[in-house]
């Protein structure tokens, strides 16, 4: 059910299919998505088939919420521009008082957190935080902050990888990669990275979400932040060193932004240990993010209520990014873009706290609209173990900053407090975004995941 396969056209190696409701379909004919999946599926060494989420929409290279799994072929544009790009869920011991989370009351937390966590395109930090080092970051990732005294283990161990993606070399990162880098470890960054404050409003499965440790009412705040300047730098620099060097390889690709190489090349070999390197430090990123919204969210809530506030990871998912996993018994590189993993009770790469039952699987919505936990179910083993990592756009920025009016955004914004002006982040509107609970049902009824519980955003941070 809701899995469409595309007709195989001249150059496409394997099969392509789409995970979407019917009636959904006409959303995918608004841009170039199919075709760049067709274009993805041109590829050599690719496993049938290469897959589409229900919120495939076009992308750089393979379009967003595409996957595929190569035998010894690792792709730029399958990874994407935003290396590591993820979420983190973060849980807090309060529940939903519509005094003590007023308007007035949002608003300044807001500002609050804003002043610790620079948001906006390009912005970054005024000075370096103590004992945190860019080198260790992009080695260490989380598990850096963890010496630094910025993280707990718990965090860690409810963190994809446990926080670090091994392989990681600075010396194959640009220098100015890092150059662009220096300053943007702890920072939220533009377009739809967002922080988010929310209240869980529904539970569908009181089991699943008494062990991630939801429940009704109760108050979480999330992340959804990447690599920044240092993912999007990497991306253009091996993506023009992959395809100048195709022809020595015997590669050809369809187009300059699937570039894509053998693995056991040196080149490649470059590619995976600097792509680590963005992940680690896009882990590290929402780590520290982490980090200051506990300061901030207990200095400022302690004063209000008579407990200890205690924040804590429910899990950290990574999207955009390339992996070596075991899939059908051969080991693959499972390339995710704008699609995140969801592994099903039992399955050995769990974290110990969620083996019984398998991982929180995070998907946001828009910043008017709800998001969800989810957790994957065995039949996502056809995926490779992945659902899709948000909503998915349906109007391009261009068209949503020209046709999305003040009066509707208004009319979809008026539960939520916001931090910057309609005209700033109209592109944002959730009118721009599909609805996420037709593509959550896409999920459901495919059989790939089910639904935990679902929040509702009372405050949202965004750059602009």
């Amino acid at each position: 059910m809701n899995k469409y396969q595309l007709e195989k056209i001249p150059g496409m190696q394997v099969e392509a299919v789409v995970y979407i409701k019917p009636e959904m379909l006409e959303t995918i004919y608004r841009d170039r998505s199919l075709e760049q999946l067709a274009q993805s599926a041109m590829l050599p060494k690719l496993l049938s088939p290469i897959i589409a989420m229900p919120d495939v929409h076009e992308g750089y290279g393979i379009p967003v919420g595409g996957v595929m799994a190569t035998e010894g072929l690792v792709s730029v544009g399958g990874v994407g521009m935003d290396i590591n790009c993820g979420v983190r869920l973060l849980k807090i011991n309060l529940t939903y008082d519509k005094d003590l989370f007023s308007r007035d009351n949002l608003t300044i937390l807001s500002r609050a957190i804003e002043r610790v966590i620079p948001v906006g395109l390009g912005r970054g930090r005024k000075q370096e935080l103590p004992r945190i080092k860019l080198r260790e970051a992009i080695i260490h990732g989380a598990q850096h902050l963890l010496k630094a005294g910025y993280a707990t283990e718990s965090d860690i161990n409810h963190t994809e990888e446990n926080g670090k993606l091994k392989g990681a070399d600075w010396e194959c990162l640009s220098e100015r990669a890092l150059k662009r880098a220096r300053n943007q470890l702890g920072t939220l960054g533009s377009g739809n990275h967002f922080m988010e404050l929310g209240r869980v409003v529904e539970i569908y499965d009181e089991k699943m979400a008494q062990v991630f440790g939801l429940e009704k009412d109760q108050i979480c705040f999330m992340i959804h932040s990447g690599s920044r300047a240092l993912g999007h730098q990497t991306c253009l620099d091996y993506t023009k060193l992959f395809y100048d060097c195709e022809a020595k390889y015997g590669v050809k690709v369809p187009t300059r932004n699937l570039a894509s190489l053998p693995v056991e090349t040196e080149e490649g070999q470059r590619y995976l240990a600097a792509m680590a390197g963005a992940v680690n430090f896009a882990f590290a990123n929402r780590q520290l993010m982490a980090h200051q919204f506990r300061q901030v969210f207990s200095k400022f809530f302690g004063k209000k209520v008579d407990k200890k506030i205690e924040i804590e990871t429910v899990y950290d998912v990574a999207h955009n990014i390339a992996k070596w996993e075991e899939h059908r018994g051969r080991e693959v590189l499972i390339h995710r873009k704008g699609a995140t993993r969801a592994l099903p009770a039992g399955h050995e790469q769990n974290p110990a706290t969620y083996m019984k039952t398998g991982h929180p699987v995070i998907i946001p919505g828009s910043m008017g609209t709800g998001s969800y936990v989810l957790v994957g179910l065995p039949k996502a083993e056809e995926t490779y173990f992945t659902v899709n990592h948000g909503a998915g756009r349906t109007m391009s920025r261009r068209q949503a900053k020209r046709e999305i009016s003040k009066e509707k955004f208004d009319e979809q914004m008026k539960q939520v407090v916001y931090n910057r002006p309609f005209g700033m982040i109209k592109d944002e509107a959730p009118e721009a975004y599909k609805d996420i609970e037709m593509v959550i049902d896409t999920l459901e009824e495919a059989g790939l995941a089910k639904k935990v519980a679902k929040l509702m955003p009372v405050a949202v941070i965004k750059g602009d």
